[in-house]
Formats: structure tokens, sequence, C-alpha cells
């Protein structure tokens, strides 16, 4: 029987599937250098899904977390505890300055700001970010 590997759960809260899309593909290109950990990612599109299976379920656990703002319920997905996942684990990913300032100023460090231009750098940045994040744990 083939062993477990260690994972890394990651949430990735993003309402534009392109844009997940390409997160996912920079995912899949950093993850070898984890080895031999994976990644477990978790995507959500609405605040709704955040709220039910995110905040209400006491025991879940994200080593990282990428975070836009807006979500497709016409919402927010600033609904997430911050506290309680831990401001350091969380990469604020708006596209909108307001988004980012208003992350940073509830002490989130971790701000890329995205890109529809460069779709690709941004993806790769964060993914970037990600592998320092979890090399640090």
């Amino acid at each position: 029987m083939k062993k477990a590997p260690h994972l890394y759960p990651i949430l990735v809260l993003e309402d534009d599937l392109e844009v997940a899309a390409k997160l996912l593909q920079a995912f899949h290109r950093m993850e070898p250098y984890l080895a031999p950990f994976d990644l477990d990612v978790t995507l959500l599109s609405t605040c709704d899904s955040v709220q039910r299976l995110v905040n209400e379920v006491s025991d879940r656990h994200y080593d990282v977390i990428v975070l836009d703002r807006d979500c497709k319920a016409a919402g927010s997905f600033h609904i997430l505890d911050f506290d309680r996942f831990g401001k350091e684990n969380i990469i604020s990913i708006s596209s909108t300055p307001e988004w980012n300032r208003s992350a940073q100023a509830s002490g989130i460090r971790h701000i890329i700001p995205k890109s529809f231009n460069q779709l690709d750098k941004f993806a790769s940045d964060v993914a970037e970010r990600v592998l320092e994040l979890l090399k640090s744990k």
C-alpha cells in the first residue's frame, strides 16, 4: 500500500475561473519544489461557501489562503475569519487597489495585485509566494 503523502492545504478564494485556472497551473509547476510533499487545493467562488464550508467548520485548517475580494454572489471574500486562519498565511490578490489596502489595514502582510493583462506573471508571483510561505513552515 502506498504511503499517504504529507499535504499542504491551500484555500483559493477566487471567482474568476480564468484566474483560478492560471493559479492552479502555477501551483502545478511549483509543486515539485515541495517534494515529497503535495498540495491539497480547495477553490471556492462565493462568500456563502466560505461562510458554510470554512468559517463554520471549527477544525478546518489551511497553510496558505489566496484571497480575492469580490465573489460570484456579489459579496466579499473578506467574510473569511482572518484571525482564525492567521493573517500571516493570507495573500490578498485583488485587482482593485482599494481592496488590497483594506486587507492590509486588516493586518494581511502579503499583497500581490492581480493583473488581467499579465495573468501568467501574476499567477507565477502568487505561486512563488505560496512556496516561500510553505517552506517557512
